[in-house]
């Protein structure tokens, strides 16, 4: 359960295992579906998507306001002194979780960012949208999906990731990992039975992903696309219970 109190919705009442993304136009609309989910709902995803459309100042708004966590999915890449900086500056923000792309020298200059913060940094491994054949057009090395994500996890928890963000069906792999040992691992690519792919390739059931070894999952169209996105989270819970 979230340790997060709401002085408007009652955040506590909330299991903080969803993780809501609010991948909506602005931050106007995913204010709106905040106030929709009220108390269901206690940690929301904001992506690079929202970032222009006022995500920053909805992660801060959610956060003070409402008290909800927040996961900022930036999935940062680039020079090690550049992570750093940005980092820092996110830092600042008081957020919950923040994306890096899971190569170990992004990974160590994200964790020297975050030094003196409690802003998890989870590290990417392999996206849940992408398959062998598009890692073949990106020049990425012959391997099974599963065995890449796994070496790629361990790598990145030596680098010192707090966790790792990876399918459902790679999560029980990574869990098994001695490395893995007080790690997070946060699964996107969730989808409740019967619900539509979208463009994700590597999808599994809430159930499944919990069941498996995920910490949280993290649950988008399924939810604000339905109409009545409240039960739609509530049902989701409810198959993870």
């Amino acid at each position: 359960m979230s340790d997060n109190a709401s002085p408007k919705t009652g955040s506590e009442l909330a299991d903080d295992r969803l993780i809501v993304a609010l991948d909506v136009p602005n931050a106007l609309a995913g204010l709106q579906l905040a106030e929709t989910l009220g108390d269901a709902v206690s940690f929301y995803k904001i992506g690079l998507g929202m970032l222009t459309g006022g995500g920053l100042g909805l992660a801060n708004e959610l956060k003070a306001e409402f008290g909800k966590r927040i996961f900022l999915d930036m999935k940062l890449f680039d020079i090690g002194a550049t992570v750093e900086a940005a980092v820092r500056g996110l830092s600042q923000f008081d957020l919950d979780f923040l994306t890096v792309h899971g190569d170990p020298h992004v990974v160590a200059a994200a964790k020297e960012g975050a030094r003196g913060k409690d802003m998890k940094i989870l590290g990417v491994t392999i996206l849940t949208s992408l398959d062998r054949s598009d890692l073949d057009r990106a020049l990425i090395k012959d391997g099974l999906i599963p065995d890449l994500v796994v070496e790629r996890a361990g790598l990145a928890f030596e680098a010192g990731a707090d966790g790792i963000i990876a399918s459902p069906q790679e999560a029980a792999l990574i869990r098994a990992l001695p490395e893995a040992a007080g790690k997070l691992i946060v699964t996107p690519g969730v989808r409740p039975a019967g619900a539509a792919l979208g463009d994700q390739k590597r999808v599994e059931t809430p159930a499944f992903a919990i069941a498996n070894g995920a910490d949280h999952i993290v649950v988008g169209r399924p939810i604000w696309k339905d109409a009545d996105p409240r039960a739609a989270a509530l049902a989701i819970l409810k198959e993870i219970v």
